[in-house]
């Protein structure tokens, strides 16, 4: 059976990971041992939280490398939410903050003029995009189906051509996943996503 590490940063969302993960019959272990994580058929990159809390535990815990090195071998990673922007090169997320620059981008807080539009962005809301999701996580999934959302800031990458699915909150069209090469990340939580979101996960495991 392959071996999927989950990277432990001290992020929130590590138990909804998990039980997915078992859901589907995935061998998902959470950890943060550079030799553990390279040695991986694929790797998750979760996370909740503040974008420059995140990139301070995983330079102390040298997770850097190890998740570059990763990439690099061009093994399967899914980012998820914080895990997802802290792919991008750098976050505006309370102080300007450097990221993983492995997705060149940025990640920018929502900015609406009306001052009664809530921010965060959390619930239920559609995905969609006019090219093909076949040989992707959400080949599976609906055009326009609905999945759960929980953030403030939200990705601007610089290739548009990356962008796997758009999503509109209060009018304005933004990101909500991107797929290029062996990396596939979700603004959304597929494990917060119902059975609909399962399918992400599973989709996901049998491209390793």
């Amino acid at each position: 059976m392959k071996k999927i590490a989950i990277v432990d940063f001290e992020g929130g969302n590590l138990f909804s990971v998990i039980q997915a993960c078992k859901s589907i019959n995935l061998n998902a272990n959470v950890t943060n041992d550079y030799e553990e994580i390279l040695k991986s058929d694929g790797l998750i990159l979760p996370g909740v939280g503040s974008y420059p809390a995140a990139m301070k535990v995983l330079n102390r815990k040298g997770l850097i490398a190890p998740i570059k090195e990763f990439v690099s071998s061009k093994k399967p990673l899914m980012g998820i939410c914080l895990g997802f922007q802290l792919l991008f090169s750098k976050s505006e997320e309370f102080e300007s903050c450097k990221g993983l620059d492995i997705i060149k981008g940025s990640v920018k807080k929502f900015n609406f003029e009306k001052k009664n539009i809530k921010v965060p962005h959390v619930g239920w809301n559609k995905i969609y995009h006019d090219k093909s999701w076949i040989c992707s996580p959400l080949e599976k999934v609906k055009k326009e189906e609905y999945m759960y959302f929980v953030h403030s800031y939200y990705v601007d990458p610089f290739d548009k051509n990356n962008i796997l699915s758009y999503t509109k909150y209060e009018g304005f069209e933004y990101c909500s996943s991107i797929k290029k090469e062996n990396l596939c990340a979700t603004q959304l939580h597929p494990e917060k996503s119902g059975l609909e979101g399962l399918k992400i996960y599973k989709k996901w495991s049998q491209l390793l």
